[in-house]
C-alpha cells in the first residue's frame, strides 16, 4: 500500500521554511505498513495542485496533502478540491462553531467574515475536527483512493494525523507490516564498512533491505523488512543482527530505536551515578546543547562554560596563559588544560573540552582550518586526541561534537 505527501506552500519552494511536514506524515504512515512512494511540493497554483492531485491519483492508495487552508485569498487548496473532485464548498455549523469558540476564548481580535469562511468545506468531505485551530482537516474519497486534506500548521497538523488521519487509515485498510531496524556504527567509513558485511549483505532474504546512512564519522546500517507475519519478520531480522554482530561489534554502539550515541553515554553516566560537563570552544556549546535536549540529563550532566574566546579560556577556566603562548590556543595541552578545569569547577566524574579551528579562517591559532582537539579529563587523568575534520565549518563542528561523545562512550566503558 502507497501514500503519497503534497505539500502546498510557496513558502517552502523558496527556501523560508523547511518542510517538517512530510517528515512527520511518512513516519506515522510507515510505523502503521503504509509506504511513502513520493512526496511532492508545490506552489499556491490551481494548476499545479490540480495536476499534482491527478498524478498522485495514479500512483498512490491514499493522497494528503498540507498546507494552503488559510483564510486569505492565497490558499486555494479547498476550492481547488472542489474542482478536482467537482464539488461544491458547504458551511459546516459545527466548524462554525469552533472557529467562533477559539475566537471568543483565545484571540483579542474581533472574528472576520474571513474567519468564518473556516468552516466552508466541500461537501463531500467528512470532516476532521482541528482542535487546535480553525481550518479543518477533510477526508475525501474517489473510488478505492483517499483524499485528505491537512492545515499546514505543524503542531494542527500533527493532532490530525495522530488524532484522526492514522486511525481512520487502519480502520479502512489492510496493510502490511514494516519493520525498520538501525544499528549504529562510529569510526569506520561506508565503503570500507560494505567491504567488511558484503557477504553478510549478499546473504539478506529477498524481503529484507539494507541501506548504508553515513553522516560525520558514523554509519548507519538501517534493515528494512516488509511482510504480511510479523513475527517471522521479526525473528528474521533479529537473527540477522545476531550474524552480522561480530562482524561490526568493534564500530557497533547500539540501535537507534533504542538510543543514539549521546544516549549511551548518558545511560552509563546514570548507571554508574557519575557526572559528565563540558568546555567547550570550536564546538560553541553544541555539545552542551546535545546533552540537554536528552530529559532527564539533569541527573548526570553539570553544566558547561563556551570559552569561545581566548581570554574566555584564561579568565573563566584559568587556563595558563603561558601555556596558550607556548604551545598555540589550539593544542593538546590547552585542551587538557581545559578539561581538567572543567572538572574541577563542576566537581565532576568526567569533563569533555574541545579547542580547535572551524573556519573559514585561522584566528588566534595558526593550526590548519578543520584541526581540533578533544579531551576527555576522566578519574585516572586526562586523555587527548587530535583531528583534522575537514574545511567546511558546519561539517567540522558536527564531526567534533560525534567524536566527542565516541571518545566519552569509550572511556566510560573502560572501567
Amino acid at each position: 500500500m502507497f501514500a503519497e505527501i503534497i505539500t502546498i506552500g510557496d513558502e517552502i519552494l523558496i527556501g523560508q521554511i523547511i518542510d517538517t511536514n512530510s517528515a512527520f506524515i511518512a513516519k506515522q504512515l510507515n510505523l502503521i505498513g503504509v509506504s511513502v512512494y513520493q512526496i511532492t511540493s508545490i506552489q499556491d497554483d490551481k494548476k499545479h495542485i490540480l495536476e499534482a492531485l491527478k498524478e498522485a491519483e495514479e500512483r498512490a492508495d491514499i493522497i494528503i496533502i498540507t498546507g494552503g487552508l488559510g483564510p486569505t485569498k492565497d490558499d486555494i487548496t479547498k476550492h481547488t478540491i472542489c474542482e478536482y473532485f467537482d464539488d461544491e464548498l458547504v458551511e459546516d455549523a459545527t466548524v462554525l462553531a469552533h472557529v467562533e469558540h477559539l475566537f471568543k476564548k483565545y484571540i483579542s481580535t474581533p472574528i472576520s467574515d474571513l474567519n468564518r469562511k473556516q468552516a466552508l468545506v466541500p461537501s463531500k468531505a467528512r470532516v476532521l475536527k482541528n482542535n487546535f485551530g480553525t481550518a479543518p482537516g477533510m477526508w475525501l474519497e474517489k473510488g478505492s483512493k483517499t483524499f485528505i486534506s491537512l492545515p499546514g500548521v505543524p503542531y494542527e497538523m500533527e493532532a490530525l494525523i495522530t488524532g484522526a488521519v492514522i486511525p481512520n487509515i487502519q480502520e479502512k485498510y489492510e496493510r502490511p507490516y514494516i519493520l525498520h531496524k538501525t544499528i549504529i556504527t562510529y569510526g569506520l567509513g561506508e565503503s570500507a564498512l560494505a567491504e567488511r558485511i558484503e557477504a553478510w549483505e549478499d546473504n539478506l532474504p529477498p524481503f529484507i533491505r539494507l541501506a548504508y546512512l553515513p553522516n560525520l564519522g558514523k554509519v548507519r546500517l538501517r534493515l528494512t523488512a516488509k511482510g504480511t507475519d510479523k513475527d517471522i519478520l521479526d525473528s528474521e531480522v533479529k537473527s540477522q543482527i545476531e550474524k552480522l554482530n561480530p562482524l561490526i561489534n568493534d564500530i557497533f554502539f547500539g540501535m537507534e530505536e533504542d538510543s543514539v550515541l549521546e544516549i549511551v553515554a548518558g545511560k552509563l553516566l546514570k548507571q554508574n551515578n557519575e557526572t559528565v560537563a563540558t568546555a567547550e570552544s570550536c564546538t560553541g556549546g553544541k555539545i552542551a546543547e546535545t546533552f540537554t535536549a536528552i530529559p532527564g540529563s539533569s541527573a548526570y550532566f553539570k553544566g558547561s562554560v563556551v570559552s569561545y574566546a581566548t581570554q574566555a579560556k584564561i579568565d573563566v577556566l584559568h587556563v595558563d596563559k603561558a601555556l596558550i603562548e607556548r604551545h598555540s590556543v589550539v593544542s593538546k595541552q590547552v585542551a587538557e588544560a581545559m578539561a581538567l578545569s572543567a572538572q574541577k569547577l563542576f566537581k565532576s566524574t568526567y569533563a569533555i573540552a574541545t579547542t580547535g579551528n572551524a573556519g573559514p579562517t585561522k584566528g588566534d591559532s595558526n593550526a590548519e582550518v578543520g584541526t581540533v582537539f578533544i579531551a576527555i579529563a576522566t578519574p585516572k587523568g586526562v586523555i587527548s586526541e587530535e583531528f583534522n575534520f575537514g574545511n567546511h565549518r558546519e561539517k567540522v563542528i558536527n564531526k567534533a561534537v560525534n567524536k566527542a561523545f565516541e571518545i566519552l562512550c569509550k572511556e566510560i566503558l573502560k572501567k
